[in-house]
């Protein structure tokens, strides 16, 4: 079985920012395989079924981003889980292009808030992740307002693509493993 988190924070005010990205992508590949977050476990949404063969459950941290790691322990510890095997983290990268996808079986949390939360709380940097490039935020502005800040006219049209390739790259992972899933989207 496979945990896929997708980071984000609750409620509406947050709902079409940048640093939810990770929530979107999983609602995309949720609806692409008829599964519904109707499941509640570890402070987290979930939807469980399968995907390209494999059994599932997406998940939703409801704990902020920055306590992402309370939910995913809980799940990892729930669903009795192999982090550097059964886990991929889903989540946004000021450090990426926009759309760009950067996938890694490994690595270090770099200055993103919720992957500190998960490596701290699992005590392993052992996990594949999968980041979404959300792009530098322009000259002036505070990291923080930009995450938290809404897409551009521009980059909302982007999405539904991003999306999808979030979700054919996922599936590969299911499939074929995170090295082929890595040599084919981090050229």
């Amino acid at each position: 079985m496979w945990l896929i988190v997708g980071l984000g924070n609750p409620g509406e005010k947050y709902a079409n920012t940048r640093h939810n990205i990770g929530f979107h992508c999983l609602k995309h590949l949720a609806n692409q395989h008829n599964l519904t977050f109707d499941g509640k476990r570890a402070n987290a949404r979930i939807a469980e079924g399968h995907i390209a063969g494999q059994r599932v459950a997406l998940a939703k941290p409801q704990t902020f981003m920055n306590l992402s790691g309370q939910a995913v322990s809980g799940l990892h510890a729930w669903y009795k889980l192999d982090p550097a095997t059964d886990l991929l983290v889903i989540y946004d990268d000021m450090d990426l292009p926009f759309g760009r996808l950067r996938i890694r079986q490994r690595g270090s949390a770099g200055t993103h808030n919720g992957m500190k939360s998960i490596v701290g709380q699992l005590g392993t940097q052992e996990f594949a992740r999968l980041r979404v490039g959300v792009d530098q935020p322009p000259q002036g502005w505070d990291a923080v307002r930009y995450v938290l800040g809404r897409f551009t006219k521009e980059e909302e049209e982007q999405l539904p693509n991003i999306y999808a390739n979030v979700a054919d790259a996922v599936e590969l992972i299911l499939r074929e493993g995170v090295r082929a899933a890595m040599n084919r989207y981090n050229g």
